[in-house]
């Protein structure tokens, strides 16, 4: 049994790492399609929530047919919760995102996403008007000083990336705080796979009035078109369906830990691959608000929570 459960943990461990990393290299990706295709970020945006939640849902349709998919908007109360999510989660999410990436670089961008945790306990803390723990205090400390660093360069008298690069990082952490918040009870009542799916559907015909899926820009080549693959399949799909699968066998604060990997990841490709200078500085910056994510999860379990 021992020999089991130690398996089942160790496979969880890797579905996590393989998603996260899968995300930081999507991000990447996402980088050098803005760089070498002259691919818009908006054109990527509603592409890529359009094609995903299609195929998430069809899938889930065919696996799971006992999920009826239809059956969340007979209910007008969670219909108005799905379209708010789908519309200011999971749309807002990833076009911040996008374009955090396209106003400065993938590693500068994933990394100031991961300020989204400290802002979930700030947002918590004042709905519940409680003051934060010490360690939820040096979270937050940790989180400002990685961002101020990373965002500074070292030299606290100017920014060392543009100011779009900085409200769209910032505002990708506000987006996925939001999304982590906002569909506890949807989720909880209509499942993962169906809430991210149709909030996927709805983000994508939503952005379709601002940007339409048939206007596309850049240079459609094929390595283009594989990269596009690639963020749609391996970076959304198989990712998402291996964080998942991984909150089978180990505990949600295992995941959030080894779901660092996602910046690390994309910090070590876009130096390595896309050449985009990162000192010691930025690395410091890094390194301060991956801290957070481990402090925030180890908090999470000692206060009880279990596989």
């Amino acid at each position: 049994m021992k020999t089991r459960n130690r398996y089942q943990r160790v496979k969880g461990y890797g579905l996590v790492l393989i998603a996260a990393s899968l995300w930081g290299i999507s991000g990447a990706v996402a980088q050098d399609l803005f760089e070498s295709a002259r691919v818009s970020p908006e054109w990527l945006v509603v592409i890529r929530l359009l094609i995903s939640g299609v195929l998430l849902l069809s899938l889930l349709a065919i696996n799971k047919p006992e999920v009826r998919i239809w059956s969340i908007w007979k209910q007008r109360h969670d219909r108005l919760r799905l379209l708010l999510f789908g519309l200011a989660g999971l749309l807002g999410v990833q076009y911040t995102y996008f374009a955090a990436i396209h106003a400065s670089n993938a590693a500068t961008a994933t990394v100031l996403q991961y300020l989204a945790p400290t802002l979930v306990v700030l947002f918590l803390a004042v709905r519940s008007k409680k003051r934060p723990g010490f360690a939820e205090f040096i979270a937050v400390i940790l989180s400002f000083t990685g961002t101020l660093l990373l965002v500074t360069g070292g030299d606290l008298g100017q920014l060392s990336i543009s100011q779009a690069a900085l409200f769209w990082g910032v505002g990708s952490a506000v987006a996925l705080a939001f999304y982590t918040i906002q569909p506890a009870s949807l989720l909880a009542q209509w499942g993962t796979p169906l809430i991210i799916g149709w909030g996927m559907v709805i983000g994508g015909v939503g952005f379709s009035f601002v940007h339409a899926p048939w206007d596309i820009e850049g240079q459609i080549t094929v390595p283009a078109l594989l990269s596009i693959a690639f963020i749609i399949i391996f970076g959304t799909l198989i990712a998402f369906t291996c964080y998942l699968e991984s909150l089978k066998y180990i505990r949600p604060a295992e995941t959030s830990i080894l779901a660092s990997a996602e910046p690390l990841t994309a910090v070590v490709l876009a130096v390595i691959w896309l050449h985009v200078p990162f000192g010691w500085v930025e690395w410091l910056g890094t390194c301060c608000i991956v801290a957070t994510v481990f402090i925030l999860s180890f908090e999470k379990r000692n206060i009880g929570e279990h596989p």
